[in-house]
């Protein structure tokens, strides 16, 4: 819209919050058509440029829609979801048929089999929460078989509490970025430090501090190291070593056996704050199993040379260093070994708890670590209590519907997956986060019922059999804050919900009423009350902490409130003061290098200290022999997880409408490949196409192709069907991590690459599915 003299006309401009970022949102004509970053942003993620005609996309859900094939046979298992049409019903009989299926599941089977599975990131407010709403609403009823950890976090969440007995305080209460930019003189990055992962935050963000603090770090005489086999996993000047992917446990491994052999080691630490450094010190000399852990030994793994491990390991010694590992080395077969290497290798350094030295898990993988938290909790939504003990890791859930009354082991335990009969899905796509996507088709057409809420025709959603339509975080009002980010912040809603879209809430608070827990759900307030009673909560915290409280209607007119923050925290500095008097969470209270309750689970996956263990896909197995490349399937830089493909910015970096792929520019010419080809990216469990990057950046023989591109089969009734828009999670293999912990393992994958040369099929992930009228009875086509 312009004026008489071509000037841009100004729009109503809404503030809000994203997870990648706090912006104002410029409307018009009911949808956004700009996000403005928050002016005290250092470092704005790109990412808001997906916002501009997200509401009214073709991809939204325009109303209340049933699989036809559920509407016409009832419940029951079905090879035709992912291919059916749909058929729309009014809020009504759609409020009423959830109503009668949740009370058939729960007087047949029992809460039990119910799956409530959702994974939460569909927006940044505390009360709309997708995850938060759906597991409230199931407790109502009495309890769902819930899932425990993430995906990216799978195998750290169970192994780091027996190591250093706790998760969440590695990235909440973690050495402070600023500490780091004043005392480091070495930052020894397995992984890297992605920027672009720092874009993201799962409560919402409204600073990005981190490409100024290494920019700091340097300036002050501070030096960084990178290992990844992707050079742009490091921002701004480094020591960049690119080494075989998976390998990077061997050469933590040497870089300990040069320590030790050297003497270099800090024994007094490892006696005082630490207990089995004897026992695996066994293992890294050789003496246990006859391999020392040598810088030579490690090279044959890693491809990283010798010599070079040995003067980075005199150099770790000889200055204040701290050794990261991102989350990315843990979302691998064994990636517990990682993390629990990583702060092996610092507590013989004996730096843990020093200003700038020690240990981190998770720089560059989210806006988190390195960043203060807020001293007191924060507005939540009850999600009430559940009675059903039944759960399962998250990256089971097709082990879980395939293999209903299997036992399976999991953190010392011998558990049973539950008979799943219904899956409650709000606010997830599976279809990004989980492996070997035709094996999860293949379980998604066991249980009898699936309900998913979403705002958009995500993969999932045309997967359901009831699909509910969800408004997006820009139509509803909303608080947003989170522990690691000073602002607490009024998302104003930006425009009017879109077609036939209902808030989450409306949709629980309706069917509840109809099951005749509607007060216990609601307790009586609508979605505006509920926001001031958790604004209220929160103030009652913050008054007594002597911080600004205004009251609501001041704090939504203001924006936002800045709250006080814990700066300058030290990871386990407490602990390293007085190890008596602030004991970890551990069975001995110290630093566990040797766990003795992870070797008495017995597990020949899992140790009990890190060691090596050689991965079935990696370049140094037979495997690579038929398929010799190796893909690192990460996260992407355009967009979170899946969130918003169909944006501007994602959609800017496809390739003929493919995801792109990396490729060194020698394993391209092995191909015959150039720049912008579309290739067919294959293994012996799918195969999906993408558009060729050619980028010198990348180590040969690995290529890499992100996460997040919407599933787009070429045949949506074969589960073995090719993806034309580039989803590598048709390629992964689904297995966990291991018996321990059985998180995630989809970061690498080994296969071939060749050129597409026949027509492109169109990219059709964002047209809605077919949607019908609803056949009259008796008719040939409801027959």
């Amino acid at each position: 819209m312009s004026d008489a003299d071509g000037a841009r006309t100004a729009q109503p401009r809404y503030q809000h919050m994203s997870h990648w970022g706090m912006f104002e949102a410029e409307v018009a004509d009911g949808d956004v058509v700009a996000a403005h970053p928050y002016t005290g942003d250092a470092d704005p993620s790109p990412v808001l440029g997906n916002l501009a005609g997200s509401v009214r996309t073709k991809a939204r859900i325009t109303g209340p829609v049933v699989r036809r094939g559920w509407l016409e046979h009832g419940p029951g298992p079905s090879s035709s979801r992912g291919s059916d049409e749909f058929v729309p019903v009014d809020w009504e009989e759609l409020t009423q048929r959830l109503a009668n299926e949740l009370r058939r599941v729960v007087d047949t089977h029992g809460n039990s089999a119910i799956y409530g599975g959702s994974y939460g990131w569909a927006s940044a407010g505390r009360f709309h929460h997708a995850q938060s709403q759906v597991h409230r609403f199931l407790n109502t009823l009495g309890g769902y078989t819930r899932s425990v950890h993430s995906y990216s976090l799978g195998a750290t969440g169970v192994v780091m509490p027996r190591v250093v007995g706790t998760h969440w305080k590695m990235f909440a209460r973690s050495t402070s970025w600023k500490l780091i930019a004043e005392h480091t003189d070495l930052m020894v990055c397995f992984g890297g430090v992605p920027l672009k992962n720092t874009g993201v935050n799962h409560g919402g963000t409204s600073d990005h501090p981190t490409r100024d603090a290494l920019d700091a770090l340097r300036r002050r005489g501070g030096s960084v190291v990178s290992f990844s086999p992707l050079s742009d996993d490091m921002h701004g000047v480094a020591e960049r070593h690119a080494p075989v992917p998976g390998t990077d446990v061997a050469i933590m491994l040497a870089l300990a056996y040069v320590l030790a052999t050297e003497g270099l080691h800090d024994t007094a630490f490892l006696g005082s704050h630490c207990v089995g450094y004897d026992r695996f010190e066994d293992y890294l000399l050789g003496r246990s199993d006859g391999v020392p852990k040598s810088p030579a030994w490690a090279e044959q793994i890693s491809g990283i040379a010798a010599p070079d491990l040995v003067a980075l390991a005199r150099r770790m010694a000889a200055g204040r260093t701290i050794v990261t590992v991102t989350w990315s080395l843990q979302r691998v077969r064994h990636g517990e070994q990682a993390p629990w290497m990583g702060v092996t290798l610092a507590a013989m350094l004996g730096q843990i708890g020093l200003p700038g030295g020690g240990f981190g898990h998770g720089y560059g993988s989210m806006n988190e670590p390195g960043l203060a938290p807020v001293p007191y909790p924060l507005p939540t939504l009850p999600q009430g209590l559940n009675p059903v003990r039944d759960f399962i890791p998250v990256a089971a859930v097709s082990d879980m519907l395939l293999n209903p009354g299997a036992p399976f082991d999991y953190d010392g335990q011998r558990l049973t997956y539950p008979d799943i009969k219904m899956l409650y899905w709000a606010g997830g796509n599976p279809f990004h986060h989980h492996q070997d996507i035709p094996r999860l088709r293949r379980a998604l057409a066991r249980p009898d019922t699936i309900v998913v809420h979403d705002p958009y025709w995500t993969p999932m959603a045309r997967h359901a059999d009831i699909v509910v339509p969800s408004t997006t975080s820009l139509e509803r009002a909303d608080i947003s804050c989170t522990r690691n980010d000073p602002l607490l912040v009024a998302m104003h809603a930006a425009v009017t919900p879109y077609a036939d879209a209902q808030d989450d809430y409306d949709t629980f608070a309706a069917v509840a009423r109809k099951l005749g827990v509607g007060e216990k759900f609601t307790e009586g307030r609508t979605s505006g009350q509920w926001l001031e009673h958790l604004y209220g909560q929160w103030r009652d915290f913050v008054r007594a902490d002597g911080g600004p409280a205004p009251s609501f209607d001041d704090f939504w007119t203001q924006g936002h409130v800045r709250m006080r923050t814990e700066d300058d925290l030290i990871l386990f500095g407490d602990f390293r003061a007085d190890p008596a008097k602030f004991p970890l969470g551990t069975p001995s209270g110290r630093i566990e290098i040797f766990s003795e309750d992870i070797d008495g689970f017995g597990y020949d996956d899992c140790a009990g200290h890190p060691r090596w263990y050689e991965p079935e896909e990696w370049l140094g197995g037979p495997r690579a022999r038929q398929f010799p490349l190796h893909l690192i399937a990460n996260q992407p830089r355009t967009r979170l997880h899946s969130q918003l493909d169909h944006g501007g910015t994602s959609q800017k970096s496809k390739i003929h409408g493919r995801e792109p792929l990396r490729i060194h520019p020698d394993d391209a010419a092995d191909r015959g490949l150039s720049g912008g080809d579309v290739v067919r990216v294959f293994n012996d469990r799918g195969a999906c196409l993408a558009g060729v990057v050619v980028d010198e950046g990348v180590r040969r023989a690995v290529v890499q192709l992100s996460t997040g591109a919407w599933y787009d089969p070429l045949d949506a009734t074969d589960p073995d069907s090719l993806c034309v828009h580039g989803n590598p999670n048709v390629l992964t293999p689904d297995v966990g991590t291991s018996a321990l912990a059985h998180g995630c393992t989809g970061q690498h994958v080994l296969v071939q690459i060749e050129r597409y040369d026949g027509e492109l099929p169109p990219i059709r992930a964002f047209d809605p599915p077919a949607i019908i009228p609803r056949p009259v009875p008796g008719s040939a086509r409801s027959s």
